[in-house]
């Protein structure tokens, strides 16, 4: 008998969710077991984020220690708590710029309307209180608060809330010459900033081509418009980088973290600001316009606690090359689902992360594919994140060679299962 329970899921079929929930108990490294004492492979380091493995003994102790001296406690005004003074200075040492500002959050949708509102605030500090247009880029995921929303590229996030946000457009993904075109259109002196993952992830695992990030950075620059890396996910080693964007050259404005930045242990995001962008907001003496704007749990000393034993793990264990040194063998593992029947396209070579597609005609035929597809690899024992047309992967950074192969032997299950359904 199916049992109803309060809980509503984000982004979730509640009607599916009744057939089909699982119940997570307990995880170790790439693994997590169901309440019935099954174990699966987080093929997806839970929402991109568990980049370290689950289990992390060093984060937990170094939250409880910190619960036990300073639980918790405001950053407003001239507060402040020295896990959160000294994870601002590390990431602060990782910013593309020097002298850069560390704005923190509860996470990446907190950051990312962070970004917008102080870029705003930047242009208006400076006299041109006109340019609030924000642009991003089609099939951009950019969280769900207010801002995100408004600026992502994913039209059903948006569908069915009524009026967001205004000023704000998108243009075509993987063309740099459109971005210009919409800044001219919209009119330079209107334009506030650009929003750009360096890989696009919920949108679809889309890989960025070549040249392509260093084009719309010259772009903006030229124009007088912010570029902001949102790289959420990109970030902690998921590209083989620290910032993910600093794997090309390039220098965003505004650069957003969150999820591998504290392993999802406790939740948590900082956005990096450049030194010119910060500077009308950091005087000499008092009297600073005032950013009014902020989360509760910003600067949190538990959460910046787990972030800095986080971080110490990157380092110590050189786990943030990793994502680049396993891009390759997950590409070659994942090569030959190309050619399954289903299979429409398969993305990878590009970081520790990859998105394969179902074939068009198949998702026309039975649009609830992928969502089958999703519980025949659960039934294999690996876990996948669904997306629009396929699914996406992007395992912990401490998966072996051997494990990549037990996730693509899930997937490959998993597709067998819905084709032989269908009869082919």
């Amino acid at each position: 008998m199916t049992v109803d329970r309060a809980l509503w899921h984000p982004f979730a079929d509640m009607g599916a969710v009744r057939r089909s929930r699982l119940v997570l108990a307990r995880a170790d490294g790439p693994w997590v077991w169901d309440t019935d004492g099954r174990r699966y492979l987080d093929a997806t380091a839970s929402l991109w984020y568990s980049n370290l493995g689950h289990g992390r003994a060093e984060i937990a102790d170094a939250v409880h220690r910190q619960m036990r001296a300073l639980d918790a406690y405001s950053i407003f005004g001239d507060f402040a708590n020295e896990p959160a003074l000294a994870l601002a200075d590390r990431l602060a040492g990782l910013a593309p710029l020097p002298g850069s500002r560390v704005f923190l959050g509860s996470g990446g949708g907190d950051m990312i309307d962070a970004a917008a509102k102080i870029a705003r605030a930047y242009h208006a500090q400076r006299g041109n209180a006109e340019r609030v247009h924000l642009i991003s880029r089609a099939n951009a995921y950019h969280g769900t608060h207010g801002i995100g929303t408004s600026v992502g590229g994913i039209s059903a996030n948006e569908a069915g809330f009524g009026p967001l946000v205004q000023a704000t457009s998108s243009v075509a993904h993987d063309d740099a010459g459109a971005l210009e075109e919409e800044i001219v259109r919209v009119g330079p002196e209107r334009v506030a900033a650009f929003f750009c993952e360096p890989v696009i992830g919920a949108g679809g695992v889309l890989l960025p081509r070549d040249g392509y990030l260093e084009a719309v950075a010259a772009i903006c620059r030229r124009h007088g418009v912010l570029f902001v890396a949102d790289c959420v996910i990109s970030a902690f080693g998921r590209l083989g980088t620290w910032l993910g964007i600093d794997r090309w050259d390039v220098r965003p404005d505004l650069v957003t973290l969150a999820k591998g930045i504290s392993n999802g242990a406790l939740p948590l995001g900082a956005l990096i600001v450049a030194p010119h962008v910060a500077e009308p907001f950091f005087p000499d003496g008092p009297g600073a316009p005032v950013l009014r704007h902020g989360q509760t749990y910003a600067g949190h000393p538990a959460c910046c606690a787990a972030a800095g034993a986080a971080l110490d793990i990157y380092e110590r264990s050189g786990l943030i090359e990793r994502g680049r040194t396993l891009e390759a063998p997950l590409a070659a593992a994942l090569a030959p689902l190309a050619g399954h029947p289903l299979v429409g396209e398969v993305r990878a070579g590009l970081g520790f992360l990859a998105g394969i597609d179902l074939g068009a005609d198949a998702l026309a035929a039975d649009p609830g594919l992928v969502g089958e597809w999703q519980i025949r690899c659960r039934e294999a024992g690996v876990l996948v994140r669904p997306l629009r047309r396929g699914i996406a992967i992007s395992p912990p950074l401490t998966c072996t060679e051997e494990e990549i192969g037990l996730i693509v032997t899930g997937i490959a299950s998993g597709l067998d299962a819905v084709a032989a359904r269908r009869g082919l």
